[in-house]
């Protein structure tokens, strides 16, 4: 059972590469709001990759040292731009990232 899960992630991984071309362009808007919510802060965009859906937002504050408060209004600004589940306590972002998305230069920003 364990080498399909491993097989499974890896064809998902494989997918997600050739899918990103056009995942990027279904996603400028949302793109766009989330690198204009994490601005240029390297705490607000690890806790940005974390937001799973399994984190609760005190494991995100112990896992990226960022202070409560301003996570909480992260996660409201997020909230109100829609790119994150409806659970807060335990968000998630709904829109898909490489993981060099706050890498690259605001070109396109």
């Amino acid at each position: 059972m364990s080498q399909e899960i491993d097989l499974l992630t890896e064809i998902r991984d494989l997918l997600q590469v050739i899918a990103e071309p056009a995942l990027a362009t279904r996603d400028t808007k949302l793109r766009l709001s989330l690198r204009a919510a994490v601005g240029g802060s390297p705490k607000r965009a690890k806790v940005a990759f974390l937001m799973d859906g399994t984190h609760s937002q005190a494991d995100l504050v112990k896992a990226t040292c960022i202070d409560q408060g301003n996570l909480s209004r992260f996660v409201k600004t997020l909230a109100r731009s829609k790119l994150v589940s409806v659970d807060q306590k335990k968000p998630k972002l709904l829109v898909s990232v490489p993981a060099s998305f706050f890498d690259e230069e605001d070109s396109d920003a």
